[in-house]
């Protein structure tokens, strides 16, 4: 369903497809192994491939975002295409997640 890439301290997850209740559990608990491994202090997620979210994405995003905030560790979203943007701006969690425009803003963070 994604790949994982891990860069040093820097986890990168790249869902594809859909974002919904069929696979939001899976993809939260990979989201969530990945942020609880030691080393990684950054979770990134690249949603370029995602074709739609649902609410059940944004639960699994918001759970891993607060896992992160307890964990004293980072949690931003990258590469939303417009389409699936419009979701976070309709539901102001544009302002609760840090979203970069591409992974290669993650070096300049």
């Amino acid at each position: 369903m994604q790949a994982v890439l891990n860069y040093p301290k820097i986890a990168v997850i790249r869902p594809q497809g859909s974002l919904n209740a069929a696979n939001a559990l899976e993809f939260e608990r990979d989201m969530t192994t990945v942020l609880a491994q030691n080393g990684v202090s950054i979770l990134v997620v690249d949603l370029a491939a995602v074709e739609s979210l649902d609410s059940a994405g944004l639960m699994a995003l918001l759970s891993t975002h607060k896992l992160a905030l307890t964990l004293g560790r980072s949690f931003q979203i990258c590469a939303v295409a417009p389409s699936i943007r419009i979701i976070f701006e309709l539901t102001q969690l544009d302002r609760v997640f840090e979203i970069l425009d591409s992974e290669a803003e993650l070096a300049q963070t």
